[in-house]
């Protein structure tokens, strides 16, 4: 009887590891017909062209120019799934106190849906080091599409390696379990690593990373003269250590067994359509007398929370006539009390009074798609127009005073701009999604500066949006794609991230500084807002 319940036992396992097997071999050989198709697809529209422009006339090659011209746009943006879409983990984990109550409890088969391509590591331990003493990592795994995780059980390795390639030690790696973990290692000497992160014996996004390893002294000396340098604002970004921010005052002052739960004072909402719930929340903004504003964009409203996350009231109401609102995206406060709201798919701004009240509307017939809002210290109302590429500029009675941007990629253009802020010298801060950058124009709008390209590392962007100016003129990023939040100096400097491990972000969008000096971002993907401890 044992024996036979044994072999139904492992003839099960075999057949859930067949079932497994014949999963992914499916979604493989899907990727696979999607990237012949699209081989073929590329292979047509060149054979159309060449012999359209080849044997055909002029007049023939001016019938078929927009054939031609549409397909080859088609093919230019088509984006193809190079990277496979799946893992091949397969543990068995043996039950043995299952097996004592049951023969045919043996185990659980588990694998997760992280893949190394989409996977990131955060932290200041991918610069730089001190000589001796425990570094921490972030690593947050993510699936094929770029979502976050949720569960944990992902085989990472972290190995450290000198600069002639010999291995020096190996990286701590500890699963929190929901998605997150953490990497401590240790350097014994002066000089040059490269620690290789590895998920399924495949480098993460950014392996293998280059870290300098500094004595204590050389470090704190950096700080100071970083601190001290008067810098260029048109200087280009060098490589500087991150200097991580000293604790804050709701801190014991010792270090948590998990570093993790540093930064994240609360959270509010969840999805729903209810009073103090969200659907896609986007923009936000923050009064002086301790009020926080939510747009709430799919619900077609704006929540007004105080600074300690109790909800207070909402206002709006789901429709294309003035004084409703039909996709609310970006939120701002202007001196007078008025409440200012971009709405995205009503193709213009609406102002309400500070109880809510509609007003007026501005920017009808001149913007496209308005995302973000803001406020300068004229009183006037920057628009961040998505859709047109532009920033527009209006006196509160809806007077046009300038415009400036166009679609593009160099600096003085836009790819899908986000927001906005002004900072103590009135230049106005713009984040360019699509070309991974913020940058800063005067009050003209004249080009100044920009930092940011594309990647994971310290100072790099995945489609930035909200941004945020504090007291000292540090500039305060949301890393949208990176799910992150950056601060920079005036320059455009790297200074250090927010810690916000503990509770992962998904996708976040608006952010603002509280009239307490904390930092309040929209987490859209997770349709919460989340208070973070800032010390400026």
């Amino acid at each position: 009887m044992f024996s036979a319940d044994v072999k139904r036992s492992a003839d099960g396992c075999q057949h859930v590891g067949r079932c497994l097997e014949n999963s992914w071999v499916m979604v493989l050989q899907a990727q696979l017909e999607s990237l012949l198709q699209g081989q073929e697809g590329i292979r047509s529209s060149c054979s159309f062209t060449e012999q359209a422009l080849n044997h055909g006339s002029e007049a023939e090659v001016l019938l078929v120019k927009k054939q031609i011209s549409a397909s080859l746009d088609e093919l230019a943006n088509q984006e193809l799934p190079l990277w496979p879409e799946e893992n091949s983990q397969l543990d068995f984990l043996v039950e043995t106190d299952g097996l004592r109550k049951s023969i045919h409890n043996l185990g659980a088969l588990i694998t997760t849906s992280a893949v190394a391509a989409e996977t990131v590591a955060t932290g200041e331990g991918l610069r730089v080091c001190i000589v001796g003493q425990p570094t921490s990592v972030t690593i947050t795994t993510k699936d094929r599409d770029g979502r976050l995780c949720r569960t944990g059980n992902a085989l990472l390795v972290a190995d450290l390696s000198a600069s002639d390639g010999t291995v020096v030690g190996e990286g701590e790696v500890t699963d929190h379990k929901n998605g997150s973990y953490e990497c401590v290692y240790r350097v014994p000497c002066e000089g040059r690593f490269t620690l290789s992160i590895k998920l399924y014996e495949q480098h993460i996004r950014g392996s293998p990373f280059s870290i300098r390893a500094c004595k204590l002294t050389d470090i704190s000396l950096t700080a100071d003269f970083s601190k001290n340098r008067l810098k260029s604002p048109g200087s280009s970004h060098a490589e500087q250590c991150a200097v991580k921010r000293p604790a804050s005052t709701y801190s014991t002052g010792k270090r948590k067994e998990n570093p993790t739960e540093d930064d994240l004072m609360f959270r509010i909402g969840t999805k729903g359509r209810n009073k103090g719930e969200f659907t896609n929340l986007q923009g936000v903004a923050a009064s002086s007398v301790g009020k926080v504003l939510i747009a709430d964009s799919n619900n077609q409203c704006v929540q007004i929370f105080s600074n300690d996350g109790q909800f207070k009231s909402r206002f709006g109401a789901r429709g294309r006539s003035p004084g409703q609102l039909q996709r609310p995206t970006g939120v701002a406060l202007h001196p007078s009390g008025d409440i200012i709201i971009a709405d995205y798919d009503n193709r213009w701004v609406s102002i309400f009074s500070s109880d809510g009240k509609f007003k007026t509307k501005i920017g009808s017939g001149k913007l496209m798609g308005p995302k973000g809002v803001s406020v300068d210290r004229n009183g006037h109302i920057i628009v961040v127009d998505n859709k047109s590429c532009c920033v527009f500029i209006f006196q509160l009675n809806g007077k046009l005073v300038s415009k400036f941007g166009s679609r593009g990629n160099s600096d003085k253009q836009f790819a899908g701009p986000h927001f906005a802020a002004v900072n103590q010298n009135n230049e106005i801060i713009v984040t360019d999604f699509h070309n991974h950058s913020v940058k800063v124009f005067s009050p003209e709008g004249e080009f100044l500066l920009k930092f940011g390209s594309n990647g994971e590392g310290n100072g790099q962007f995945n489609a930035p949006t909200g941004v945020a100016v504090d007291a000292n003129g540090n500039i305060i990023v949301a890393d949208w794609g990176n799910s992150r939040i950056q601060v920079f100096d005036s320059s455009g400097s790297f200074l250090s991230y927010i810690n916000t491990s503990a509770d992962p972000l998904y996708g976040p969008q608006g952010l603002a500084l509280t009239s307490d000096g904390h930092i309040v971002v929209a987490d859209s993907g997770n349709h919460c807002f989340k208070v973070y401890r800032y010390l400026q």
